[in-house]
């Protein structure tokens, strides 16, 4: 599916963005491989997008995606300018006062990814480096939290993971801490980067919709038939590679946040 520009005339009425009747629209941050990303054509793809194509087929509804920093995801559900956040979004209590989210459906932590050669063995060989981070993630507050802890010299905050992962390859930055399912699969191919550290989170990530949303209960309804009848296993398995663990939150139906 092409992605829609932000700015398209059809989302705006007296100023304000809203979704018609007969479509989803969803806020995403598509630099951000393999949950969402454009291929070379400029064809949005992905583990996400493919879970919210299969929630509108379900719906009867059409999906339209809005690139933005992952940022400004918040304020696009906040706002209601936008029904649904894509984004490998963590669900935290914090944000829970502020939007809803579905049942999650991924289980993650965060990693530390460095240059091959750079000589770091861990997050105690930060200590006086240059750290990036994607600016609103959980990265950057488990930086801000071990930041002087760790005695990392600098933070540096970014809206996406590619242009930390340059910097990283030319020696402006030291190092990377980000979602670990993200940044292993850009690095696959990729020897002069290495993982060197698993950071315990034990995040999960939902879709974000607006507070008390009326779209919550149906869509998250779908994604209890998805993993009921194993089209979101078959989604995990096509993506990462692997296939989900049993108990993880790609299988087993779980709660609505909050709830």
């Amino acid at each position: 599916m092409k992605l829609k520009s932000l700015l398209a005339s059809a989302f705006f009425v007296v100023g304000a963005t809203v979704a018609h009747a007969d479509n989803i629209n969803v806020a995403t941050n598509i630099a951000n491989p393999p949950f969402e990303f454009q291929d070379g054509a400029g064809t949005l793809m992905g583990f996400e997008v493919d879970l919210l194509n299969l929630v509108g087929e379900k719906l009867g509804k059409t999906v339209e995606f809005q690139e933005m920093p992952f940022q400004s995801l918040f304020a696009a559900v906040q706002s209601s300018r936008s029904d649904i956040a894509i984004g490998s979004i963590t669900i935290t209590p914090k944000r829970l006062e502020a939007v809803s989210f579905t049942q999650p459906f991924y289980d993650a932590n965060q990693c530390l990814t460095v240059a091959s050669a750079s000589g770091i063995k861990g997050v105690e060989g930060l200590e006086g480096k240059a750290l990036a981070v994607i600016t609103g993630t959980t990265g950057e507050m488990w930086a801000n939290e071990n930041e002087g802890k760790l005695k990392i010299g600098s933070v540096n905050r970014y809206d996406g993971n590619q242009d930390p992962m340059l910097d990283i390859a030319t020696g402006r930055i030291d190092g990377l801490v980000h979602d670990c399912p993200i940044d292993a699969y850009y690095i696959k191919d990729k020897p002069q980067f290495a993982i060197v550290a698993t950071i315990p989170t034990q995040e999960q990530f939902g879709l974000m919709l607006p507070k008390d949303s009326p779209l919550l209960e149906q869509v998250d309804g779908i994604i209890t038939d998805l993993k009921k009848d194993g089209k979101l296993a078959e989604l995990h398995k096509k993506w990462f590679g692997i296939d989900a663990a049993a108990d993880s939150s790609t299988i087993t139906v779980q709660p609505i946040p909050g709830r």
